[in-house]
């Protein structure tokens, strides 16, 4: 705790928790199981309820999939930019397979999910959803706290810790001409 006076001690900048946090589609299975009972009628699904919640996996991929690929930064002027950051490696593609494999081991464990299309399961089907999520978690943690990132995508807290020039970062983060400054 900081002296009256003095201004508080800023959190360490980077560490492999926060990548995790960061890469790991927290806001996307926030969103897909806020809609999910509403979408899927609480499981008791018609053919209508089906479509729509077959059409909410497959946009929540595609964002989980791009989300990987996003970047915000502070320039030295202190503005926050935000970005699609271009790729140099195939590091790239794994981390969002896996953000994807993560969002897509919740969402299909989901029980209003396993109602709708999987409803003559089974028990090896719901040990399998009970399970899958938390295997699923560990395996991600474990993975981007090994190959981290200094990228922090949209709606990260850039605003602490020590803020380094977007080229001194990462070697596979650049910006592309569509960046959006805010």
């Amino acid at each position: 705790m900081a002296a009256v006076g003095q201004p508080p001690t800023k959190p360490p900048s980077h560490s492999a928790f926060m990548t995790a946090t960061n890469l790991l589609p927290t806001g996307v299975v926030f969103a897909f199981q806020t809609l999910t009972p509403s979408f899927s009628s609480n499981g008791s699904c018609l053919i209508s309820n089906k479509c729509l919640m077959a059409a909410l996996i497959v946009i929540s991929s595609i964002i989980c999939f791009v989300l990987s690929f996003t970047d915000s930064f502070i320039d030295a002027e202190g503005k926050l930019w935000y970005g699609i950051a271009t790729f140099k490696g195939g590091m790239d593609f794994v981390r969002a397979f896996v953000s994807l494999a993560v969002y897509l081991a919740f969402a299909l464990s989901d029980s209003d999910v396993l109602k709708c299309f999987f409803h003559h399961g089974g028990d090896n089907l719901r040990v399998l959803a009970v399970n899958l999520p938390m295997v699923a978690g560990i395996f991600a943690g474990f993975f981007f706290s090994i190959f981290h990132t200094s990228r922090r995508g949209f709606g990260t807290d850039v605003g602490h810790g020590v803020q380094t020039p977007i080229g001194a970062r990462d070697t596979d983060t650049t910006f592309t001409s569509s960046d959006v400054k805010l």
